[in-house]
């Protein structure tokens, strides 16, 4: 039976769309009582003052034009573009602009994922449509309110700056709000032109920096209340580990420490402070039942890996018979590439601050996962799901931590709130979430490839093994189709150079272990790039042929990573000379929909550490709403596949993780960082994401500069484990047939 599932990312957002898509205009947003983010500081304005003619926006009598954000500030930027896009189709005064974070509501449900949810790099393509549109149907109330009050003909009006201006006289939105909001809001409106931006496509600086400068930024972890307890929780010492007896008698005598309480993931020690509970978890004594995840031991786990990838997997591409190939190609290559498990290790540890009561729940912390969180606490209380209510906060990094799509840091602060009755801020140290938390899986990738005589493949035979991120949680009915978890594989069968292939089979091997993995920062394509793009540096020396001319032959049918890798091979001065010991590598690759490719130049040079003295990046991300943003994503993209390339790696030993902090789980200092320099393909096309885009393709740029410099080719990570000065000699010509 020839089976062949075509699937990828985009495919993945498009078959998880529902109904909420679209401009929603059902409801207006209330001034919003209580606290609220630091971003907003102007007043609320009084109810029937205002003009709040969608969710998304509200202009006040002083002209302030109050956004509210259906995705959540990370560091990524977003409040700053998806106000931008407001802004543009309002003609709104950029010095009156605040922004404000969304309820769990209805209306601010991802246009695609059907949740309220940041992630998958989607926040602009999913809202610059509805963005614009909410700020046209503003702007055309205001236009029209202006028109009655001036006796003026509305094709006479026209909008600059946060002013309705007709003729030589000019109303401002502040003014026109009261009148503007007691008109119907209209039901279709017309969008600017392309030619007529002045906010879209412009660098602006961005919304957050002032209170994150100056400390006024509240996080998670700064929320506190009068009477507030802190907690801690000791989980189990290998994944999936459960209480057996525990004794508490010696952390209740510490001073405090109020109350012990066994929680589904263990035992909390509640105290007045973070240190008290952090003392007082360190003397429980607990008897832990440990379960199968004992044998886990990352010594072994490489063999393991092998062995599964002998025994073969579930089919997601079977066509043709790659086999009978195999002896009629000119050449054939044979590798496989190996990543370890990698933790997300987000700058801000975990936190969640639950008030419960017998009628309401409250929750502040940092989260994408708006909705899934409050259908969690509404499960684990009985409360009506309105009655739980989410106060996001900003977020202190993420990288697919505060994505988890089983909300289980939330899951677990809601546990200890009803254990212990009390308003209670559960706090994960470092320790804790680089040793109990969720992991990138290891993955494995073997491939035998066949070629003809002028390189290109014509035969494709590849098994991958790593654990599924997708089984279990609320998109696994779209994103893992006949058993095959699409994102073990993301972008390997539908790159333009494999799935045209005749003659290809893709398995996939998933093991089931008690190891808790989840979303990582590109999620499949943070394994899968670098094993793709590490197995064409290859196969271009096995053709003699250098990297660059071969990709080119390898996407001649491919406009826009054609594009992107031309660029990147003239701003790289790809082909120009470099002193000995220097090497250039090149990777790329689509990604969140847009095509992204880096040139890593290396020096390996003896007695001395590697070195990264540049990367060249260039951007194909369609329609660019903030330059700035873009350019200080690719940075951060950069430097996180960086860190991981040289040093993260999560080793187990009889199930227990080995690391602890960021000692022994090292990230890229700042004395290490190399030059970095972003080139922005222009474009018209719809906008792709950026927020992972090319943390896949600095591994392999990395590693396939290694080889450029030394010869020695590197087919596993990260690089701290390899002497990179052993065996070194000058690059050769490939043999037809190279192996493992």
């Amino acid at each position: 039976m020839t089976t062949s599932h075509m699937f990828n990312r985009r495919q993945f957002i498009k078959d998880t769309a529902l109904a909420t898509s679209g401009l929603i205009i059902a409801f207006t947003v209330p001034a919003l009582a209580g606290k609220r983010r630091l971003l907003d500081q102007a007043p609320i304005a009084a109810p029937g003052k205002i003009l709040a003619p969608n969710t998304f926006l509200r202009i006040g009598p002083d002209g302030t034009v109050t956004i509210t954000l259906s995705h959540c500030e990370m560091g990524q930027g977003i409040s700053t573009s998806l106000a931008m896009l407001i802004a543009e189709e309002l003609d709104a005064d950029w010095q009156k602009i605040k922004v404000e974070d969304a309820p769990a509501a209805l209306a601010y449900y991802h246009t695609m994922y059907g949740t309220q949810r940041t992630g998958g790099s989607s926040s602009l393509l999913s809202e610059f449509d509805r963005y614009r549109n909410a700020g046209a149907t503003a702007r055309a109330m205001l236009v029209q309110a202006a028109a009655k009050r001036l006796q003026a003909d509305v094709k006479d009006c026209k909008t600059e700056n946060g002013y309705v201006i007709a003729g030589d006289k000019k109303l401002s939105y502040g003014e026109l709000a009261e009148e503007a909001a007691a008109l119907p809001v209209p039901r279709e409106v017309t969008l600017k032109e392309r030619t007529d931006w002045k906010f879209i496509g412009k660098p602006i600086k961005r919304l957050d920096t002032p209170v994150k400068v100056n400390g006024e930024a509240i996080f998670g972890m700064d929320i506190h209340f009068p009477g507030m307890l802190t907690a801690l929780v000791a989980r189990g010492p290998v994944p999936g580990a459960k209480v057996k007896t525990y004794n508490a008698k010696a952390t209740l005598a510490i001073p405090g420490v109020r109350q012990v309480v066994v929680v589904p993931t263990g035992v909390a020690v509640l105290a007045d402070n973070f240190w008290a509970a952090k003392k007082g978890r360190e003397a429980l004594k607990i008897d832990w039942e440990l379960g199968q995840a004992v044998r886990i031991n990352s010594a072994t786990l490489l063999s393991e890996f092998r062995q599964r990838a002998d025994e073969g997997g579930l089919v997601a591409t079977n066509t043709g018979n790659p086999e009978n190939v195999f002896p009629k190609a000119a050449h054939v290559v044979e590798a496989e590439y190996f990543q370890p498990f990698l933790a997300h290790a987000p700058m801000e540890p975990l936190n969640c601050t639950v008030q419960l009561t017998a009628d309401k729940c409250e929750i502040w912390t940092g989260t994408q996962t708006v909705t899934d969180d409050q259908k969690a606490a509404s499960d684990i209380t009985g409360l009506p799901i309105d009655n739980v209510f989410i106060h996001n906060q900003f977020l202190g990094g993420s990288f697919g931590r505060r994505n988890i799509t089983r909300s289980d840091f939330v899951r677990e602060a809601v546990e200890v709130a009803k254990a212990s009755g009390k308003l209670v801020k559960t706090v994960w140290t470092r320790e804790d979430d680089i040793q109990g938390g969720m992991y990138r899986p290891a993955f494995l990738h073997r491939f035998k490839i066949g070629l003809d005589s002028a390189g290109a493949p014509i035969a494709w035979k590849q098994i991958s093994v790593g654990q599924s991120v997708m089984t279990g949680g609320p998109f696994e009915k779209v994103a893992v189709i006949n058993g095959v978890d699409q994102f073990s594989i993301e972008g390997m069968h539908t790159v333009e150079y494999v799935k045209s292939i005749p003659d290809q089979r893709i398995e996939l091997n998933t093991p089931v272990w008690p190891i808790s993995v989840d979303n990582w920062r590109a999620v499949g394509l943070s394994h899968t790039i670098f094993a793709m793009e590490s197995l064409i540096d290859e196969l271009a020396y096995a053709v003699k042929k250098d990297p660059v001319e071969y990709r080119r032959m390898l996407y001649r049918d491919a406009p826009r990573h054609l594009k992107v890798l031309e660029m990147l091979a003239e701003k790289s001065n790809w082909g120009q000379p470099l002193p000995a010991g220097h090497g250039r590598g090149i990777a790329v690759f689509e990604a969140v929909g847009s095509y992204a490719g880096v040139v890593a130049e290396v020096a390996v040079m003896k007695d001395m550490p590697l070195k990264v003295h540049k990367v060249t990046c260039v951007i194909d991300c369609g329609t660019v709403v903030n330059p700035d943003g873009v350019i200080a994503q690719m940075d951060s993209n950069i430097l996180y596949g960086l860190s991981t390339t040289m040093y993260s790696e999560i080793t187990f030993k009889a199930g227990r993780v080995q690391q602890s902090g960021f000692l022994d789980y090292k990230v890229l200092r700042m004395n290490e960082t190399p030059g970095i320099e972003t080139f922005i393909m222009p474009s018209n096309e719809k906008p792709g994401g950026i927020g992972e885009a090319a943390v896949g393709q600095i591994m392999p740029a990395i590693t396939n500069a290694i080889f450029a410099a030394t010869g020695k080719r590197i087919r596993s990570l990260p690089l701290a484990k390899h002497d990179l000065h052993a065996e070194q000699h000058a690059p050769e010509v490939r043999l037809e047939k190279t192996g493992v």
